[in-house]
């Protein structure tokens, strides 16, 4: 019966390995990733489009499609929320943008656009992933469309109704 009776205070030391992989204790740093010209390259998605987001040092210049970002979208709001990764990031005009966005309306291409630059960013920058996350750029915004229904007028509206 020569058991010592353990306090807290001798405990403490003690730590569970899948604590420590959780707490981010064990985590292996992230590295950048880019290709032999220099870019970052990563995919968006918002609805039912795809942007495929290429970004490397530059003057700020973003191209979609071929053409400048302020001919593409042309409302001011789709070009504030493209933007959006840059402010939070601290990273205004000191990336060059190259996108090829398919699907969808300017809404969700704008979407896509907005989460491939926030990837790609992480990418280039891995430094930069804590506070997009924080923001939620991202997490793929999974909300889509509901699809329509037999015996339906639309996803959930039904045929009018006639008494006579």
């Amino acid at each position: 019966m020569s058991e010592e009776t353990k306090t807290l205070e001798d405990l403490k030391d003690i730590v569970d390995p899948a604590l420590a992989a959780q707490a981010g204790e064990a985590e292996t740093p992230r590295v950048q990733q880019i290709d032999a010209q220099g870019r970052a390259y990563a995919t968006g998605r918002r609805k039912d489009a795809v942007a495929r987001v290429w970004i490397k040092p530059g003057r700020g210049v973003i191209t979609v499609n071929g053409r400048t970002f302020e001919t593409y979208f042309a409302r001011p709001v789709l070009r504030m929320v493209i933007n959006q990764p840059f402010e939070v990031a601290g990273r205004e005009g000191q990336y060059d943008v190259f996108v090829t966005v398919k699907g969808g309306g300017l809404s969700g291409q704008a979407g896509a656009v907005r989460h491939g630059i926030s990837r790609a960013l992480t990418l280039y920058e891995p430094d930069l992933r804590g506070p997009l996350k924080k923001v939620g750029f991202l997490t793929r915004d999974s909300r889509t469309v509901e699809r329509k229904k037999y015996g339906r007028a639309k996803a959930r509206r039904s045929f009018q109704f006639s008494k006579r």
